[in-house]
């Protein structure tokens, strides 16, 4: 009796080659029984993405290399590598007074694509650097054009990230401008700002922060206003880490309110004794899947719109480094940070005039400025029309925004939601785009233990088809 062909692996295609695709990658590749895997992503190596693409100097990892991994099994594998690498010896501005190492972002990527470097090279995983232009559902599985071909897939994964900041309304008028800065993530976008231009930026996130330090590196002596809704600055980290602080899970807030007053409630706590309030917003981090999944999706969206921008302020912290360039700028008066919204801009001669209104007051300023710079971040509200994947799997019903504006509708084992309701077989959703459904997904941590288990959820999926196909 003949033996049985072999049964050809599953193919598994990655839209997206940033930290999150290049995670959900490695951990497949690492499976005991894996399958085919392609990573469509048109930068040149997987990893990067567009956190940690950059080869600006002063553009750091935001958190302690000690807190940054791409395998969450092995904690210190980060730092390891680091010491390996000898990175802090030829960047000796990376350690900070109390030990911590914050590495330049490229640094990581290396660390990353280093890790995938074998896969790549046995062709476990394939990289396709090309952009990925539609997705079809068949009888037989999908069907992915690039911008050079087209791809077979059994199972495929969005794991897209950060789509491009959009412009608000009020600077629209400066879209095209010389001397507007639409986006930063562009080449070389600050290259041409002049020492002593002054300078808007309309943001003060973690974007705005690394804005200023690059400026800064840049030799730029000039003024800088940053504004914002809140004027909320990104806060730093203690001198001294301490153990996360309080209890958030065991009886979890049911509403946004009363999220808010246990918030309090514990900083005052942690004020008492002695502890830092970093360790307060260490403990939400660690617990917030708990936290997000006691409340009502009613209870997630007023969460999301009320407090949100609170939250980013304490959570997302920079980089000491980056702080002491702020700090250092506030103190000369060529910094400043206020709240204040947008009412209108145009051109005025060589220069931009931007009119405002500062935030508990009537009266409109106009103020004029050499540069006005958006660093407003991704427009992840706007993924599904703005990405031609993401808009054709919309187009054909399949995906759909979740109700928080966060991302794509997704279920509880990450795969996609349809419009009516039902899950969507073989499409898995990866990272950022699926926070919708489990809250805090923007961290680094976060995103590579979804990503681990992601690829966890697909060798279940890929395990029980092979046992029908045996049964029958």
């Amino acid at each position: 009796m003949n033996a049985l062909p072999p049964r050809p692996r599953s193919h598994v295609v990655i839209l997206g080659g940033g930290f999150t695709g290049a995670a959900v990658a490695l951990h497949l590749a690492r499976q005991p029984v894996r399958p085919s895997i392609t990573v469509v992503e048109p930068r040149p190596f997987l990893g990067g993405g567009l956190a940690y693409s950059s080869e600006e100097p002063s553009h750091r990892v935001n958190v302690p290399a000690s807190r940054m991994n791409l395998l969450p099994d092995e904690p210190e594998h980060f730092s390891r590598w680091l010491a390996h690498d000898g990175e802090a010896g030829r960047d000796p501005e990376s350690q900070w007074r109390n030990g911590d190492i914050f590495p330049r972002r490229r640094v990581f990527a290396r660390y990353v694509a280093e890790q995938l470097k074998d896969h790549l090279d046995n062709g476990t995983i394939r990289h396709v650097r090309e952009h990925g232009l539609e997705v079809r559902r068949g009888a037989d599985g999908w069907t992915v054009t690039t911008s050079g071909q087209s791809i077979a897939a059994d199972i495929l994964v969005l794991a897209m990230t950060h789509p491009s900041p959009d412009i608000p309304a009020a600077l629209k008028p400066l879209a095209g401008a010389r001397g507007f800065v639409a986006d930063v993530y562009f080449a070389d976008a600050l290259g041409s700002i002049a020492a002593d231009a002054s300078v808007l930026i309309v943001g003060s996130g973690l974007t705005s922060a690394d804005t200023v330090a690059e400026l800064d590196r840049r030799g730029h002596r000039g003024r800088i206003l940053a504004v914002s809704r809140h004027g909320l600055r990104s806060r730093g980290h203690p001198q001294l880490r301490g153990q996360p602080f309080g209890d958030f899970a065991s009886t979890p807030a049911a509403t946004a309110l009363g999220l808010l007053e246990n918030i309090r409630s514990t900083l005052a706590a942690a004020d008492a004794g002695g502890v830092n309030w970093q360790s307060v917003f260490d403990q939400l981090r660690l617990q917030g899947p708990a936290i997000w999944s006691a409340l009502t999706p009613d209870e997630r969206t007023r969460l999301v719109r009320r407090l949100r921008a609170f939250w980013d302020v304490h959570r997302f912290r920079i980089a000491p480094q980056v702080e002491a360039v702020l700090e250092r700028r506030h103190a000369e008066r060529t910094y400043d940070n206020i709240a204040a919204s947008l009412v209108a801009s145009n051109r005025h001669g060589d220069r931009l005039a931007v009119n405002l209104r500062r935030r508990g007051e009537r009266q409109i300023e106009a103020l004029h400025f050499d540069v006005v710079i958006n660093t407003t971040g991704p427009a992840h509200g706007k993924a599904l029309q703005t990405n031609p994947v993401l808009r054709s799997l919309c187009d054909a019903e399949l995906i759909h925004i979740d109700r928080h504006g966060l991302g794509i509708e997704t279920a509880l084992d990450s795969r996609a939601v349809g419009p009516e309701g039902e899950l969507v077989p073989g499409l898995f959703v990866a990272g950022p785009l699926a926070r919708g459904t489990f809250g805090e997904l923007m961290g680094l941590p976060e995103v590579a233990r979804h990503a681990q288990t992601v690829a966890s959820q697909i060798e279940a999926q890929l395990g029980a088809q092979s046992a029908i196909e045996v049964a029958r």
